[in-house]
């Protein structure tokens, strides 16, 4: 009896509408991809270098699909992709799509966590939306049709569970013996994911001259944990492979013209921004300079937002920066505008919310000339074109710049009693509404405006050919 009592409790308690929605929002994804004939073309190149290590052939050699693309990513990447081989194709990017949809609504459950329990002290736009049950299946719902989501899935990429791992780790409690983990093996997997550990050894670092008892704190601890975990895993796959790894290590890894075109349109770093700006294929130094400040301010914004106890802040900050001055991050790499909205939706007015979401959920990147390789279309683009090739990077740009001015703002580090200076604080002006009480929730807002052209017809004009250049 009892047991029959607590079991319709808990499905009286599940939230029924927000999984409905969540059905049959991916349900209707689903068929706008099987409509624009996705090719999942990177998922094929993945299964390629697993089959490739297992046949025991030259990893960086190795092309794959009608595209010729190679093998970008490290050794460990490929150990990992052998379990690819074990099914069919048309099984394989099944179960890919059904994964990046549970990766979709993990990110999101880690997203508001992240700004729940990372954000103590701070008002909080939305009040219990952001903990109600169902809150991750609504956001999913909504951002599966954002374009760096889109594109996730037409690509078969791994984005969504580089994103996973990095949140997941740093919304682990400190004590966990698992801290640190995830980082360094999304960070063994691709590189880009490593700007995290500078920044939890900077801060770390920060925090010992600061003073206390424990001076080997919680950031140099998961910093410690997730570069063991990285030169654990490296060195493992450099006994499995030692020819691909003394390859990668010593070739490959600076050979950043096998990634892709810098120049083209999916291009959202500064480097292809400045390469459209040029009308050039390699920025050179004005990239090197560029990237070296940015890369330099957007870790210090996230240090000091750290430091002010505002972690959502400064792991939005890192993940933005990286992405930044990469020397290549497609469009599909900008998953991270999950948990960038889901920040703003709880501390920002709606209209800038909308206005974010609408950048990510427009497709506008693709409104411009633009042409598989060896055609260069994106050397002669006009002003407005730059403009709307190089949304992304602009509101990286921006978003850098709101969160460094809200911090001066507050007043730098946290006050006894009082939420610690950042986004979303009392301080009045700017992007963030001091008053958190009374506010009606700005989900819907964002939701309705992160949607953009869900049109599968849309979304198949907006996206560049499968016959592109290699992606990372």
């Amino acid at each position: 009896m009892t047991a029959t009592v607590t079991i319709r409790s808990r499905l009286r308690a599940l939230p029924l509408a927000a999984l409905g929605a969540c059905l049959l929002s991916f349900v209707a994804f689903w068929v706008a991809q099987r409509a624009a004939h996705v090719t999942m073309l990177d998922l094929s190149v993945y299964r390629a270098e697993g089959e490739t290590v297992l046949a025991g052939g030259d990893l960086y050699a190795m092309r794959a699909t009608s595209a010729n693309l190679p093998t970008t990513y490290p050794p460990f990447a490929a150990l990992l992709f052998t379990p690819l081989t074990l099914v069919g194709v048309a099984e394989m990017r099944v179960l890919a799509r059904l994964g990046n949809m549970l990766l979709l609504v993990a990110l999101a459950h880690l997203s508001l966590r992240l700004v729940v329990s990372g954000g103590a002290g701070r008002p909080r736009r939305g009040g219990a939306f952001w903990e109600r049950p169902g809150a991750a299946l609504w956001v999913a719902a909504v951002l599966v049709w954002c374009e760096p989501v889109w594109q996730t899935f037409r690509y078969g990429q791994i984005n969504l569970l580089m994103a996973v791992a990095v949140l997941w780790d740093l919304t682990r409690r400190g004590d966990s013996r698992w801290v640190g983990l995830g980082i360094g093996l999304a960070t063994a997997v691709k590189l880009t994911p490593g700007l995290f550990v500078v920044l939890l050894f900077a801060v770390g670092v920060a925090h010992a001259r600061r003073g206390g008892a424990d001076r080997w704190n919680e950031w140099l601890r998961r910093g410690a944990r997730a570069t063991v975990t990285f030169l654990v895993v490296t060195a493992a796959s450099a006994v499995v492979l030692p020819y691909d790894s003394r390859r990668f290590w010593t070739e490959m890894i600076f050979e950043t013209s096998r990634v892709g075109r810098t120049e083209e349109t999916a291009n959202q770093s500064l480097s292809g921004v400045l390469a459209r700006l040029l009308h050039t294929t390699d920025p050179g130094l004005w990239w090197v300079v560029a990237a070296a400040l940015v890369g330099a301010a957007g870790l210090a914004v996230a240090v000091r937002a750290a430091l002010d106890g505002d972690r959502p802040v400064a792991v939005v900050a890192c993940a933005v920066t990286a992405l930044l001055v990469s020397p290549i991050s497609w469009s599909h790499h900008w998953v991270w505008c999950v948990p960038v909205l889901v920040l703003l939706a709880s501390r920002v007015r709606p209209l800038w919310t909308a206005g974010v979401a609408l950048v990510f959920g427009s497709f506008s990147l693709w409104w411009v000339p633009h042409a598989p390789a060896p055609v260069r279309l994106e050397l002669h683009q006009n002003a407005g074109q730059m403009l709307l090739s190089g949304l992304y990077t602009l509101l990286g740009l921006a978003l850098l710049a709101a969160f460094a001015a809200d911090s001066v703002r507050g007043g730098g580090a946290a006050r006894p009693g009082t939420g610690p200076g950042g986004l979303g604080t009392a301080s009045g002006g700017g992007l963030a509404e001091g008053d958190a009480g009374g506010r009606t929730t700005t989900a819907g807002g964002a939701a309705g405006a992160a949607r953009g052209r869900t049109a599968a017809g849309g979304a198949v004009g907006a996206a560049r050919s499968d016959q592109a250049v290699a992606k990372e």
